[in-house]
């Protein structure tokens, strides 16, 4: 259904409108000790660990989003104080099943992850925070426009999971996951559209920065080799390119000033063709 908004309060309305997929009653009917009752292929265990990663990762983007103005807005800080909670979840979710599965995983793994990032990393932010908050509120638009896209690659990334490792469990999960990376693609992509269409200096700089400076969710805060190991993992062969083409890139096609975008399937294709 095309759904269509005027102001970011409307799409604020619409998102907390929607419940929750996640509650205790679905985790708690999760039937975890039949996990092992279905093989898993050990390829994508370094998926798994790698998407539970960028999923508990998304606290250090909160705050470094809410030192800009773009986090200040009230109604996207609003959204991103529930978003943060949801993406917190859906890392424990896949925490459990990999330990389920029989691939243990430390006490204090999250605390590990967000150690394991880089100096190179936490520096970039750094300069990319002090930047946005001299732009100010037109980079609004380039955060959203951004988001939109790594919610969209994140859902396709658990849809092609879900055909790859054919395990019932981890499907229940992932399509759970998957309703709520919706909703956060719906309300990102609708406030992108709502920030670049009253602006022409909003859609070239989105334009510029993600021409110039996107990379696959996960990339930088991750090394790069688990970026790929990922991408060419879930999007070689099967057509799984054709399927990223259409799901994300022609749907990022129709945000103002992106009509002809070809980068997130050109930057994919590269890391599927080299793998």
């Amino acid at each position: 259904m095309l759904m269509t908004f005027e102001t970011k309060q409307e799409v604020l309305n619409w998102y907390e409108k929607q419940q929750r997929t996640l509650t205790p009653e679905f985790i708690a009917d999760i039937p975890w000790n039949a996990v092992n009752d279905h093989p898993l292929d050990p390829k994508l265990v370094p998926v798994l660990l790698y998407m539970r990663d960028v999923e508990s990762l998304t606290d250090m983007y909160y705050g470094e989003l809410r030192r800009t103005p773009t986090g200040r807005d009230p109604v996207i800080g609003k959204f991103m104080e529930r978003w943060s909670v949801e993406e917190q979840t859906h890392g424990d979710l896949l925490n459990r099943f990999l330990n389920e599965a029989g691939f243990a995983t430390e006490d204090k793994w999250q605390k590990q992850v967000r150690r394991a990032v880089s100096t190179v990393y936490n520096l970039n932010t750094y300069f990319i925070t002090a930047l946005t908050n001299l732009v100010g509120r037109k980079f609004t638009a380039t955060h959203m426009t951004f988001g939109a896209i790594h919610e969209m690659s994140t859902t396709q990334g658990y849809r092609r999971l879900i055909e790859l490792a054919g395990h019932p469990v981890l499907t229940h999960i992932l399509n759970g996951i998957i309703r709520e990376e919706s909703a956060h693609t719906q309300f990102y992509k609708n406030v992108a559209r709502i920030e670049l269409r009253g602006s022409e200096f909003a859609q070239k700089t989105a334009r510029f920065v993600v021409e110039h400076f996107w990379r696959p969710v996960g990339q930088g805060s991750k090394p790069k080799r688990q970026t790929e190991y990922t991408i060419a993992t879930l999007f070689s062969g099967g057509g799984g390119l054709e399927w990223l083409d259409k799901t994300v890139t022609q749907r990022v096609q129709q945000l103002p000033g992106f009509s002809d975008l070809t980068k997130i399937t050109d930057i994919i294709g590269g890391i599927c063709e080299a793998a």
